[in-house]
């Protein structure tokens, strides 16, 4: 079985399920605050819905972003612990692609769809995506934009735009797509979908360096301010 956690946004996930196919079970809890605290009970209630033990996980797979810093870090710390605890492989796919799957589901056909996590500073963390059956297309990668720079980068118009960063700029976007956005909450979570897309070899990488970082997106605020300070980059850093 796999297990997989997303803590990239205000909402944290957890599913588990078999491969190729949607998750046994999958909880939710919403406030960055509570990440850290929760998100190891929340494994443990996951697991316990699903009737399912630690040991029958088989490998991990975590969201990998773009998002917040320390909501990216809590994840990985916790599938990193994991997956070295058993020795198992540990897969990250990104956390926008997985909520413009979930989002798809409210379009019967392959259509684009755009998902915005909010980046603040007048920014968002995008992507485009087209959700075919059995497979993704990307038509924007993951990255940082303003919604302006996004829509720009995006040769189609998407069907409809997903995520908080959608809904701090709601006229924007319903400019662009001539829809509303789509909360996350009104969405099959981002961990369930995940599960489903650790099985697409475009869209899953395979952690074998201890080293390897989620996809922040930018850099923290912390090492922008150390850099700015000392004139060169931050030893060590994944720069």
């Amino acid at each position: 079985m796999r297990l997989a956690i997303d803590t990239a946004t205000d909402i944290a996930s957890v599913a588990i399920g078999k491969r190729g196919r949607f998750p046994g079970a999958a909880r939710s809890i919403r406030g960055a605050r509570q990440h850290a605290a929760q998100l190891l009970t929340l494994i443990h209630e996951v697991l316990a819905d699903a009737g399912a033990k630690l040991q029958d996980v088989t490998e991990i797979v975590v969201g990998d972003g773009p998002g917040s810093f320390t909501g990216l870090r809590i994840a990985w710390a916790a599938a990193r612990g994991l997956a070295h605890e058993r020795e198992l492989p540990l897969v990250a796919v990104p956390s926008l692609l997985g909520a413009a799957h979930a989002a798809s589901v409210f379009e019967r056909e392959s259509r684009a769809v755009a998902a915005c996590f909010d980046a603040l500073r007048g920014q968002v963390f995008g992507a485009v995506y087209t959700i075919h059956p059995g497979r993704v297309e990307t038509i924007v990668a993951p990255a940082l934009f303003t919604l302006d720079e996004l829509a720009r980068a995006t040769p189609i118009r998407p069907a409809l735009a997903v995520g908080d960063g959608a809904e701090r700029y709601r006229t924007a976007v319903e400019t662009w797509t001539g829809k509303p956005p789509v909360p996350l909450d009104a969405v099959p979570s981002i961990a369930a979908r995940l599960l489903v897309l650790a099985d697409d070899e475009a869209a899953r990488r395979l952690l074998n360096d201890p080293l390897a970082e989620p996809v922040y997106g930018r850099l923290a605020e912390a090492q922008v301010k150390w850099e700015a300070h000392h004139g060169r980059p931050l030893p060590h850093s994944s720069r």
